[in-house]
């Protein structure tokens, strides 16, 4: 009985402490964002610490599993700091899945935060691949490319909670064991990759977001869409498909050729008539 009473007492008082800290956390005296990150790991590339004091270490997959590459340090990387341009310029991929195995002790709310850049292909549907969450799809059929264009940084965001021995993540739940597999999976179109991943407690309000995309601007037809969407028949709003919210500019536009002016075409047809009514005249004079 002693013993049953001891138990109770121990997990009423670690419940306690949880609900104190995340109300810490909340109030803003808890930790720091480099204090709330469990984990994290710069692929391919060596330590490093970031402009937040996130502590990222040396590639534990190195000289086992996959290959690393630092191409991308040639190239200056779009929306990263210039502190932290490494995260995102050295990267390790797979010819096959491949992932990291993330230990976590504690209950709560997580998030994964993965960064990629697209150092090497300069179009879509060159690398896609999806990503795995101990055996959940978190990312579907991830193209760089498309996301942001070339040698810009891009963070994919998931996340998630571990509660009573259960993994839940975007509406789906299993059984966690203490061990959190972060697959990268290989698909049709090149080899799987990750330039840096960390796995930190709290929600998405507390992610560091990256720096605004030159090219990212809102199209003169979304603003239309997004006005039309305010009303309606019945007072709902009209459904925007995903991914067209946002447009990105890779360059000038290209000229419209049937926008050009035509008025050099009439001064050829202006010439022949000038010639031609008075020729006709004389013609008619004999």
């Amino acid at each position: 009985m002693q013993r049953v009473t001891a138990q109770f007492v121990a997990g009423l008082l670690a419940a306690v402490l949880s609900l104190l800290t995340e109300q810490c956390w909340a109030d803003g005296g808890g930790p720091s964002l480099a204090e709330r990150v469990i984990w994290a790991v710069n692929a391919g590339g060596e330590a490093h610490v970031d402009v937040h004091g996130i502590h990222f270490k040396k590639d534990p997959l190195e000289g086992k599993i996959g290959k690393a590459s630092d191409y991308g340090v040639r190239l200056p990387i779009l929306r990263s700091s210039p502190e932290d341009q490494i995260l995102y310029q050295t990267e390790r991929y797979s010819e096959d899945t491949f992932g990291y195995d993330v230990p976590i002790r504690e209950e709560g709310d997580y998030i994964l935060v993965m960064k990629y850049a697209e150092v090497y292909f300069a179009q879509s549907q060159q690398k896609v691949f999806d990503v795995r969450l101990n055996g959940h799809m978190v990312v579907k059929d991830l193209d760089i490319f498309e996301r942001v264009g070339h040698s810009t940084a891009h963070d994919e965001i998931v996340p998630f909670s571990i509660r009573r021995g259960k993994l839940s993540v975007q509406g789906e739940v299993s059984t966690f064991n203490g061990k959190l597999t972060v697959e990268f999976v290989k698909g049709y179109y090149d080899n799987p990759k990750i330039c840096a991943l960390y796995v930190m407690k709290g929600t998405l309000e507390d992610v560091p977001k990256l720096q605004p995309h030159p090219g990212l601007v809102k199209s003169d037809d979304e603003d239309d869409e997004e006005e039309d969407s305010e009303g309606g028949e019945e007072g709902g709003k009209k459904k925007v498909p995903a991914g067209s919210k946002y447009r990105v500019q890779s360059g000038p536009r290209t000229p419209n050729p049937y926008a050009a002016d035509n008025s050099s075409l009439m001064f050829p047809i202006l010439v022949a008539f000038g010639v031609f009514i008075p020729t006709l005249f004389c013609l008619c004079r004999l």
